[in-house]
Parts: structure tokens; sequence; C-alpha cells
């Protein structure tokens, strides 16, 4: 089979850089978002690409919109690859969330895999909507190169399940920036390999930097880890 699924994450929105849960919320592309995945559609244009899918929210519809366009295609969505809703915490500050909901926020520190917010999606509930899409995404284009568009939480969970992570971790142990590229190559369609991740080489090409190490805004387990390698 040898179908290659480059796996992206949309671009930078209005909302990315104020730190608010936003999954479920439909905010747009922001300039710098528009220009992070303009970039990336140069990157792949000479790439042969027969299909491109996307979670049917504004900001990942617009930024497959932007890769399709090289290639003369359309695109088509999949309510499966929608990024986790954080139910009642949607639209609020990280700060707001561990102020209003302590008890919520320290369990889904713990174990943000089986745990969700009032009125949210768990990570397993995630995992157990976006996978079969893939996976009918993959058989339905044997030994061919798609493009599919979907979001942060949701890209890790699918990559966790994949490579075999403890999905427990996914947050800890897995970044995605804006309009990052992901390559996952498929012998069939439950055997995959990562041949790329969370590459944002094209920013360079814009003038954007490249991402630094991040030093938060990940989990509280790496932001503890970095304020206390930074101290030492």
């Amino acid at each position: 089979m040898n179908t290659r699924i480059f796996l992206i994450r949309h671009g930078a929105t209005t909302l990315t850089a104020e730190d608010r849960f936003a999954g479920a919320t439909d905010v747009p592309l922001s300039d710098t978002g528009r220009e992070q995945v303009r970039r990336l559609a140069d990157r792949l244009s000479g790439d042969r690409i027969t299909a491109v899918y996307a979670s049917p929210l504004g900001r990942t519809v617009e930024t497959a919109r932007i890769l399709a366009k090289p290639h003369g295609l359309s695109v088509e969505t999949r309510d499966g690859l929608r990024e986790i809703s954080h139910g009642h915490w949607e639209q609020k500050t990280r700060r707001e969330v561990d102020e209003l909901f302590p008890d919520e926020a320290a369990a889904w520190e713990e174990d943000p895999y089986t745990f969700a917010p009032a009125g949210g999606e768990s990570g397993l509930a995630v995992t157990a909507r976006s996978l079969p899409v893939l996976m009918e995404i993959v058989r339905a284009h044997p030994a061919e190169n798609v493009l599919v568009v979907s979001h942060k939480a949701t890209i890790r969970l699918l990559l966790s399940s994949l490579l075999g992570f403890d999905p427990r971790r996914y947050r800890d142990n897995l970044d995605q920036s804006p309009a990052a590229l992901n390559v996952v190559d498929f012998k069939d369609s439950i055997r995959a390999r990562l041949a790329l991740f969370n590459d944002t080489s094209h920013y360079e090409k814009a003038g954007l930097a490249i991402p630094a190490i991040p030093t938060a805004r990940l989990s509280k387990w790496w932001d503890e880890k970095a304020g206390r390698l930074s101290a030492g």
C-alpha cells in the first residue's frame, strides 16, 4: 500500500497568543497563521497530492483550502478530525480554569486521556472518533499522498495511538506548532511509521522564527521541569 499521510495542524489563530481553551470554539486563522500556511503550501506544491481532508472547523478548512489550491483539489471535511472539546472550559484561559475548576484541572493534568471536564471530551473519546476516520482515509487512497488537516490535541492523540505511545502522556511528550507538518507512512491501514514530526522549517522561508525550546504552555509537568532547569 505505502500510503503517505501529510498530517498537518492548522495555522495560528486569533486566540493562539491568548492561551485560551478553544478546541470546540470556531475561531479564524490570524494573519500570521495564513502566512504560515501559505509557506507550507509552497513547500508542498511540488508533491503529488491526490486528496485533502480536514476537520470541519473554520481554521482547519481555511488551512486545507490554502494547501489544496496549488493542486487544484477540493477539501473534504470529516467530523471525526475536529479538535477535543473542553466543555465548560471553552474560551477560558488556563489561569481561569485553575481558579474556577481546581479539582477538574488537577484531574486533567493527572490523566488527560480518560478525564474530561464537564460537557467536554476525554482524549480516549477523541481517539475513538478520529482514528477510524484516519484509517478510512488510508484505505481509500492506497499508494497515494494525502493531506489531512486537524488540530493539536487530535494529532497528538492519533500519533500516540499509531506509534504505541502511552496516551496518558500525550500532552507531556508531544507538541504541535501551528501549521506543523507531520508525515506518516502506512504499510497498510494499521501499520504506520512516523517519517517527520512537528516540522516547521517552512517558517524560515517566511521570515518567521523557528519555535524555540518551549518553556511554558504545554503541560504543568513540562512547565515545572523547565522552570527548575532554568533556575539551576
